[in-house]
């Protein structure tokens, strides 16, 4: 059996100055490396860290610098932000400018308050907590 162990997302972006800037100022993570003039980033939270990383450069890495875009899609991933309070962050976030795609809503199947929104490079975030 192999062991993996958590380390970090990665999320792929093509402004790095906005969206590290969204993170570190908006969201306020705590930085762990880098700054907005870099190509990568990372911030601390809890669990799992939350890592920045100029797309074009890592389409170099894996040979993919030729392949068009699929951000015109469907989401296919989302950061999932674990909070306290969803409404409470929620309004926090809102009284910094953020346009969510949803409002906190109750999912009483899912035992869970969620709200949605986008960071500057269009990827999809959650408030996630319990109700």
């Amino acid at each position: 059996m192999i062991k993996f162990k958590r380390s970090h997302i990665r999320l792929l972006v093509n402004d790095f100055k906005s969206c590290f800037k969204f993170y570190r100022d908006i969201l306020e993570l705590p930085v762990r490396y880098g700054d907005e003039n870099a190509i990568y980033g990372e911030f601390k939270s809890e669990g799992v860290h939350i890592a920045l990383f100029v797309r074009d450069m890592m389409a170099e890495v894996t040979g993919c610098e030729n392949r068009t875009s699929i951000r015109d899609s469907r989401d296919g991933v989302v950061l999932i932000l674990r909070v306290e309070n969803v409404d409470d962050v929620y309004e926090k976030l809102k009284n910094k400018g953020i346009n969510f795609v949803t409002p906190p809503e109750d999912h009483k199947a899912w035992h869970c308050k969620m709200a949605h929104f986008r960071d500057p490079d269009g990827n999809l975030i959650e408030l996630n907590g319990d109700l």
